[in-house]
Order: structure tokens, then sequence, then C-alpha cells
């Protein structure tokens, strides 16, 4: 008997933790059963009918697929077409996107055998022993093939299963009672090597549920904590040192939740870094203190790296989405991370909240902007089924898209005018802030405006006024982009903001073209040549070049030399023309932010 538990991620970079971890538990505690459980991961990107093809060829007797907002389209289309290929193997559905609103689900999806809500690893197990005992009763009986008959057909005891909702052989829904929550610690690791994961983010679970009452989050729902016990933490998290992938992400939905539980892990983490892995975590930062800030200090650059939800500053809006986080407190703890220069910091913003109108976000994206996070996200509200805003949407006027991601289209307070606005806001601040490649340019530009949301406001407005949305730009583009926007505002001297975005654009790349708007370096040809000779004759500034030329030098890092001083006009924006001569060298970066060290000549 061969169950297919099926993911379609929505990268390739992703993977599906959920269907390995049933099968990890199936394997487990069931090593002799007589079953095969397959697994098949693909994207959203793949062809549907590639996907119908290899699905139809494993010959499944079951198949399984793990549904989520990103991937529930495809999912249906699929499942159209397999019932018709396999129209005697029963299908299951898991995952968040079908685990309320059971009976709604089961209407809207006739292909679908059942649904598997809630913690699934042992729900799995039990469906799994069903089948293969159906199997073993149709051949005792004489009957050929495990695929010839199905839950649809044959219907006793899935009624002892809990955690499932399925449909009887007159085609009456049934929803059995929930599961209870499980112990973590039992769950099995799901790695054994990581030789397939090159490339791929590694997720990994040390806690389950989430204590706070958040109404936009479906992990609201399930307010029962559970974690991991350390020892066993400590040992897969050896496992992960020992392998040296470049990043693994705790999927915990708020790490820190247990403050005794999260500060073991990251004292574990600093005594036993391997110099490599980054290990990434979501937290409660009004939770992190003196201890875990001590720790934190003495990491090494990228060691981890934290995202943190803001999503408002406006206390009424907080308060009507239960957050009761101080922003005052996460200020505080963001600026003290901040100062080490050590730790990735992320931040998120939710627009479309109650309460919140146009004016009240720019003031929250402000305030979380004045934290200058090493990344600041702009989301949209998805009005999820079984989060508590689902059943207060019209309470606050929420109108929101009919089909996935169930994205605000407006509320009582923001107009869709305004989600537009702000939806121009979001792409400039992943272009031109996220990305971290305009960081000089944009903190340049900043000083111009009395506020920064003003800034992307403007921005915004200028690639909509010039047609330049929805094209996709290159890099040097974007800079170029970036000077006309600047000389048209007429915000900057030219001279000075030339340099600046020129100091941008060789940070994050030795680029083979020169920008057009970087000044001629043709003055300082023969004196560069020059100075790459006494450089690899005498190693003052750069280390790791002992074994090149001077020609060979010189091709490997850039040199730029400007005509003002850089690091004073960076610091507080004053103009000093003087020549200053700046080396980037691409082959020690920024382990936060990957840019080109950079040093000065003279």
């Amino acid at each position: 008997m061969k169950f297919l538990l099926t993911a379609v991620n929505a990268k390739y970079i992703h993977s599906n933790p959920a269907i390995y971890s049933l099968k990890a538990y199936a394997d487990q505690y069931r090593p002799h059963g007589d079953w095969e459980v397959e697994l098949a991961e693909y994207t959203i990107n793949h062809e549907k009918q590639a996907i119908l093809r290899e699905i139809y060829k494993r010959k499944p007797d079951a198949v399984g697929f793990s549904c989520y907002i990103w991937n529930i389209a495809v999912i249906r289309e699929l499942i159209s077409d397999l019932k018709k290929l396999l129209p005697r193997v029963p299908i299951w559905l898991g995952g968040p996107e079908v685990s309320f609103d059971l009976e709604k689900q089961l209407r809207n999806i006739p292909e679908a055998s059942g649904i598997m809500y809630g913690e699934g690893e042992q729900t799995f197990l039990e469906l799994l022993t069903w089948y293969q005992n159906r199997t073993g009763e149709r051949e005792a009986a004489g009957k050929k093939g495990s695929g010839e008959t199905d839950g649809e057909n044959e219907d006793g005891g899935l009624e002892a299963i809990r955690g499932i909702a399925w449909r009887k052989k007159d085609q009456t829904i049934r929803i059995n009672p929930a599961r209870p929550v499980m112990n973590l610690t039992q769950v099995p690791f799901l790695y054994r090597d990581l030789s397939g994961w090159k490339n791929r983010i590694i997720y990994y679970e040390t806690s389950r549920g989430c204590p706070y009452r958040c109404s936009y989050c479906l992990s609201s729902v399930d307010k029962t904590v559970r974690f991991r016990d350390l020892s066993v933490v400590k040992k897969e998290l050896d496992f992960f040192l020992s392998q040296k992938p470049s990043q693994v992400k705790l999927v915990d939905r708020t790490f820190n939740a247990g403050r005794a539980h999260g500060l073991a892990i990251w004292k574990y983490l600093l005594e036993h870094d391997n110099g490599v892995t980054n290990f990434h975590f979501e937290v409660s930062a009004d939770l992190i203190g003196e201890e875990e800030l001590d720790v934190m200090r003495r990491m090494r650059p990228g060691l981890i790296q934290l995202e943190i939800g803001v999503q408002t500053t406006n206390e009424k809006t907080a308060n009507a989405i239960h957050r009761s986080a101080s922003f005052e407190k996460i200020s505080q703890v963001v600026k003290k991370i901040k100062t080490f220069g050590n730790i990735h910091q992320h931040l998120d913003l939710i627009a479309g909240l109650p309460h919140e109108d146009y004016e009240s976000f720019s003031h929250s994206f402000d305030d979380v902007y004045a934290l200058q996070p090493d990344q600041l996200q702009l989301g949209f509200l998805k009005v999820l089924c079984g989060s508590p805003i689902y059943d207060q949407r019209e309470t606050f006027g929420i109108v929101y898209g009919s089909q996935p991601p169930y994205e605000v289209l407006y509320t009582k307070w923001l107009s869709y005018d305004d989600v537009i606005r702000l939806k121009g806001v979001e792409e400039m601040v992943e272009v031109y802030y996220n990305s971290g490649q305009f960081s000089a340019s944009m903190t340049c530009l900043a000083r111009f405006f009395d506020r920064p949301f003003h800034l992307y406001e403007r921005l915004a407005q200028y690639y909509e006024a010039h047609h330049l949305f929805d094209i996709s730009h290159s890099r040097l583009k974007r800079y170029e982009i970036l000077n006309d926007f600047a000389s048209e505002e007429t915000l900057v001297d030219p001279w000075v903001f030339a340099q600046v975005l020129t100091y941008d654009a060789y940070l994050r790349e030795n680029m083979k073209n020169r920008p057009s708007f970087a000044r001629s370096q043709d003055r300082w040809k023969e004196e560069k040549k020059q100075w790459s000779m006494r450089e690899t004759a005498e190693h003052r500034i750069l280390s790791g070049y002992e074994q090149v030329s001077s020609r060979q030098l010189l091709n490997m890092v850039h040199v730029e030399v400007f005509e003002m001083d850089m690091d004073r006009f960076m610091e507080d924006g004053t103009v000093v023309r003087t020549e200053q001569w700046k080396v980037f060298d691409y082959q020690k970066r920024d382990p936060l932010h990957k840019g080109a060290a950079v040093f000065s000549v003279w």
C-alpha cells in the first residue's frame, strides 16, 4: 500500500516540513508497517500536466496534499484532473487552508475523500493503518488490487480516527472529534543527512502553539504552547552544526515565548558556533531581557537573525487585534541589538488593520523606519478563515479578495485607492530599502523629506508618472532611475548624489560596465596602477591577495577616487571637497548586508 504525500511549494528553495514530519512519524512508530510512504515536492511554477504525469506514474494507492494559501488554487486544479485519472484512489487534504470550516471545504472540493486537521502525525499513522487493514481484508476476501475500494466506499473504522473530516459512502460528511495536542518531543527529527538540501531552506521546530491572541493570525487558535525537550534540541542542533548548512529557519511561531527555552538555545549556539550557519528566529522583542541581550552581544556576526512583528504602532489598532506588546519596549530592544552590529533584524508592518487609515499607517511606518531595521516588511492583511478577524470582518468593514491569499481590498478606514498607494510604497521599500543596495543613497535623499514615508511615497508617485512599475529593471537601471528622480525633484546637488550612487553601486558588485552617472576616473588611472603595485608588494591594506599580480588585483577589487569626504557625508550630510580613495574588497563581505569590505587608502 503506497501513500503519496504531496507538497506544492512557493519556490524551489522552500520545502514542506509537514509532509516530512508525517512520514518520519509513521516510519518511527510503525517501522514494520506493510506500507510505503513516498514524498513528492513541486512548486507552483511547475507545469500542471507534468505534476499530474508524475503522480500518475508513481501509482499511489492514496494521495495527500498539503494546502496553503499560496498553493490551494493549483491543488484544486490538480485533484480535479487527478480524480479523473485515478478515480478509485482516495485523496486527502491537510494544512491551514483547509483546516477550518471543514464541511464547507469538503463540499467545495468534491474529489477529496477527507481532511486531516490539527496536528497530523498520529492522525496520519492511524489513517495509514486503517487503509492497510482494509487492504488486508480485501485480500483475505479474495479481492484484487489495493486501490479498488477506498474510504468513499467502505467506512467502517474511520469514525474512530480523531482529527479527520471525511466523506461517507453515502456522500454525507462526518467531522470526527479533534485530536489532543501532542508531546512535541515524540515527533521524530526530520533529517538524516543534508546532501539533498543544497540551496534549499532547512526548517526546524522546537515549539508549537502561541500564547498570544493576535486576531489576524491562525496561530492564535492554538494557545497550548509545547516545547521540544532541550536535551533533544541540542543533539539536533549538533547535527546542523556538523553539517554546516548556510541557514536553518526555525518555524516556532514565537520562539522566545518560553524565555528559558529560548535563552538556553541561544547560549548553546553561541558556545558551539560552527562559523558558517545562520539561524533564523521569529521572536517577540518585548520578551527579550538583559540576559538574552548579553548572549546576543557576544555572537558572531550572522550567527542569528531575528524577525520581529510590530504590525502597528497605533495603540487603538493594537488593542483591536489583541497585540499586547509595548512598542516602547520593542524599540528599546531593537535599538540595543542594533548597536551590537552583529544581528540582522527584520521588522514587520501590516496595512489594512482595524482603526488604521492611510495617515495612521504612514506614522507606523515612520516609527519602525526610525529603528533602522535591516529589513522592513510592509505587508497587507490577509483575512484567513479560522482567524478571529475573519469572524470580525463585517464589524470592521473589512472587504477582501474572494480568492487566495484573501488580501484586504478596503476597510472602514482604508480605501482601495489608499491600498493602491501603499502597494506602490511597498514596492519602493522592497527595491530601495530591503535590497540593501541603496543604503547611502536613500539615507542621503531622506534628509530632504520631513518624514521617511514621504520619500517612498514620492518615489512611488515618480514610478507611476513615468510608467516604471511592472517592468523588470536591472540593478544598474534602478540606480539610474533614482538619479533621475533626485534630479527631477531637485533634492540634492547632482555632483554630490552621483558620487553617493557610485559608492552604493560598487559596494555590492564590481561592475563590468561603469554607471553613466559615475564621474570619470581617467585622471587617476596611472596612480591606481602605482597603488596596486605597492599593495601587492607590501600588503598594507588587503589580505588574501598575496599570490596575485598588481594587474589581477585591480580586476579583483575596485578602487574609486571620490572628490568628497564620503565618510563625513554619510555620517552627518556635510559635504567636504577633498580626494578620498576607497577600495572595495569583494572577497570580504559584510555578513549581514553582503556589501564589500571598504578600506580607505588615504
